[in-house]
């Protein structure tokens, strides 16, 4: 039996076909009118996909949708010029106090945490992690009262002591130090809490270090080691660390932990022996932990920093921290390369925290972009101590885009030019 086609019913057919051959010869038709907002012309450089030149990035519905040479902008709704910038992933620094709240003078719930978006979104960072401030007692409070109001995205290690960092007796209890309840409260919040943080105990008990390395190690996440142990020496801490184990204030002069460089001028043995075992050095600035006098040193012997952790508090940004990119142009100062350094600012820092899904522009994730300029001029940079040195370089956040929404655009870039009529 032959069957009789109408007009009618072949008509729309043929139109089915001409349009998805049209699509077949003009793909880019397809994926323009699909794109959010294109970046054009930067310096893209993702390392953990290998990429590394002058491409285009394009990010529909809040994911990065493409990232290749010359894509066509014709349709987009909006195209950004990036051309002499770099395109990286959105910044993250892994060391802040961001558990801010209305108690004064305390980290936990206190006026000495800030709030996030008021200080990272300018310096190009879009996800930041707490250092500790909460514990298992109020980490839900934190992330009710913050987290879950915050345009940056928060993770956070959760320290051993269950009320935080309070600032009193509370967080040296050792009877708060409970590792089922702190592995009870991370694998409640898997998907933001990261680690398990140990710091701020004066006593010489190894108790409240070995509560929170089992924490850790029982729910697979590295230990966030802090400073403000005094009766531990460093090569005791460095020698209980596993590998993946984080130690922050890499490179502070004080006196309640030794330096990383000898008398002699030279890095510690211990300390290349703990870096060969794996563990990861943050450089946690903050207000008194990072010396020129230490850090220059280490980097010109190889003890170089995983991470340029900021230790983002009341304090510390008005001091000689001042932000993350702060951190990173002083080490261009210092005389680190600058991919080297944006590696340890996106895809290294992922990695310590084994959140691999962030730190990098793989297609369909999560569009947290960076548009960073290297400005020439005469810089002054300071650390801990009040010790200056200059350089003619430094890193500047021209534009963030966190979940392919721009938060931040220092020069307008993305805006409209205004002709007055």
């Amino acid at each position: 039996m032959v069957r009789k086609y109408s007009n009618n019913s072949i008509l729309p057919l043929i139109a089915i076909i001409c349009l998805l051959y049209s699509f077949w010869i003009f793909p880019s038709n397809l994926i323009a009118q699909d794109i959010d907002i294109l970046l054009k012309n930067g310096h893209v450089f993702d390392p953990k996909n290998e990429i590394d030149g002058i491409l285009d990035v394009a990010i529909t519905e809040g994911k990065i949708f493409r990232v290749a040479k010359d894509i066509s902008g014709s349709q987009a709704k909006k195209v950004i010029d990036a051309s002499g910038m770099y395109v990286c992933p959105g910044l993250i620094d892994i060391h802040t106090h961001v558990f801010v709240g209305s108690i004064p003078g305390k980290f936990a719930d206190g006026s000495n945490s800030l709030s996030p978006d008021d200080f990272t979104l300018r310096a190009g960072i879009t996800t930041v992690v707490d250092a500790g401030t909460s514990g298992w007692r109020n980490f839900p409070k934190f992330k009710e009262q913050v987290i879950d109001h915050s345009k940056t995205r928060i993770l956070a290690f959760l320290n051993i002591v269950g009320s935080g960092m309070t600032g009193d007796d509370q967080q040296e209890n050792i009877t708060d130090m409970n590792v089922s309840q702190t592995i009870k409260c991370i694998n409640e919040y898997p998907d933001i809490i990261v680690g398990v943080k140990i710091g701020h105990y004066t006593g010489n008990l190894w108790t409240p270090f070995d509560r929170a390395s089992e924490a850790a190690k029982r729910t697979d996440r590295p230990m966030f080691v802090e400073c403000h142990l005094p009766q531990y020496t460093l090569e005791d801490q460095l020698d209980r660390m596993r590998p993946g184990d984080i130690i922050t204030h890499s490179y502070e002069k004080i006196s309640e932990r030794s330096s990383v460089i000898g008398e002699n001028g030279l890095v510690l043995p211990l300390v290349f022996q703990a870096k060969e075992k794996g563990v990861l050095f943050d450089v946690g600035h903050g207000g008194a932990g990072f010396w020129f006098s230490e850090a220059i040193p280490a980097l010109e012997q190889g003890l170089v920093p995983n991470s340029f952790g900021s230790d983002l508090h009341r304090f510390s940004m008005n001091s000689g921290m001042k932000d993350m990119l702060n951190i990173m142009s002083k080490y261009m100062a210092m005389g680190m390369e600058e991919k080297d350094i944006l590696l340890r600012a996106t895809w290294y820092p992922a990695k310590s925290i084994k959140r691999e899904d962030l730190g990098n522009l793989g297609v369909g994730t999560v569009a947290d972009v960076a548009v960073i300029s290297v400005r020439n001029g005469y810089f002054g940079y300071v650390d801990a101590g009040k010790n200056k040195i200059t350089g003619n370089k430094k890193f500047e956040a021209e534009l963030t885009i966190r979940a392919g929404k721009i938060l931040w655009d220092l020069n307008g870039i993305s805006a409209t030019p205004f002709e007055l009529k």
